[in-house]
């Protein structure tokens, strides 16, 4: 079917409308369509990484921020490192021979994932001299504290008394993978740290080590004091000082004052000398 315009012959569709209308109208809506598809998210929107990819002081540097390096300090403090799968195969004599004399290695994560480089991280590590330990990300919107506790213990996360081996530390801070605090309201966060920790400390005779950051402590604790009288504190500050401490705690046992070391990214200091750690490893 066809009309007239102009000495011109346009045709119709079955409903009369011109086709050349319809199919500018389609073009249109092709456009609009690629537009939207081609525009960047909301402002701040990021992907967010796969799960067992979270290491200690994933999120320090988006939330908190970094400063400078510590100062050069006259207290007895002993270099040392944290390692998860994004290092890799670890060079141990090198970061040995430059001072770093301890080491944590990421075990776990939730009750889903074991770092593959798990054995030559943390034997290596034990190899060159050093003294050293493994750490569980929580994840505790995923499985309960003490299953996550035993599922630490029974995949690289035990202890023993020889003197090299340091009590396993529970990662908890901000989530990777959605809400900061996991969902959880903050008696419900210290409920389920207090299990991890209580499960832990069965397994393996020891009250187990725990590293966070005194904002998230503050935001998904409520600042709750009750852990410091048997769990050493690993502050995570990417600064010159270790700043205030989550309640509880007087002082730190470590600090992870940067990710951006010369060999292997996270860096710490012990609070004391080298006779220390191996005090913390003894218990």
């Amino acid at each position: 079917m066809s009309v007239h315009r102009s000495g011109t012959t346009v045709p119709l569709s079955s409903s009369g409308r011109p086709r050349r209308s319809l199919l500018a109208t389609a073009g249109a809506l092709l456009a609009v369509l690629s537009l939207l598809l081609t525009l960047p998210g909301p402002a701040g929107a990021s992907e967010a990484p796969p799960r067992g990819s979270a290491h200690l002081g994933i999120g320090v540097i988006e939330h908190d921020g970094q400063g400078g390096l510590p100062p050069e300090s006259r207290a007895a403090q002993t270099e040392g490192v944290d390692v998860a799968s994004h290092q890799g195969n670890v060079d141990w004599p090198t970061l040995w021979n430059s001072g770093v004399k301890w080491a944590y290695v990421k075990a776990t994560e939730g009750t889903y994932y074991k770092n593959p480089y798990f054995t030559q991280q943390y034997d290596g590590s034990y190899d060159v001299g050093m003294v050293r330990g493994a750490y569980h990300f929580a994840t505790p919107d995923t499985t309960s504290g003490a299953v996550q506790a035993d599922y630490f213990a029974d995949n690289g996360g035990g202890w023993a008394r020889d003197g090299r081996t340091l009590p396993g530390a529970l990662d908890i801070e901000w989530n990777p993978y959605g809400d900061a605090c996991y969902g959880k309201s903050q008696s419900g966060m210290v409920t389920w740290i207090r299990d991890f920790l209580n499960r832990y400390k069965a397994r393996t005779g020891r009250d187990p080590v725990i590293y966070t950051a005194t904002s998230w402590w503050t935001q998904c604790t409520g600042d709750y004091a009750g852990f410091g009288a048997s769990n050493p504190l690993w502050i995570a500050r990417y600064n010159t000082t270790p700043g205030t401490l989550p309640a509880g705690w007087s002082a730190q046992t470590m600090w992870q004052y940067t990710s951006s070391g010369p060999h292997v990214g996270d860096h710490n200091k012990f609070n004391g000398a080298h006779d220390r750690v191996v005090a913390l490893a003894n218990g």
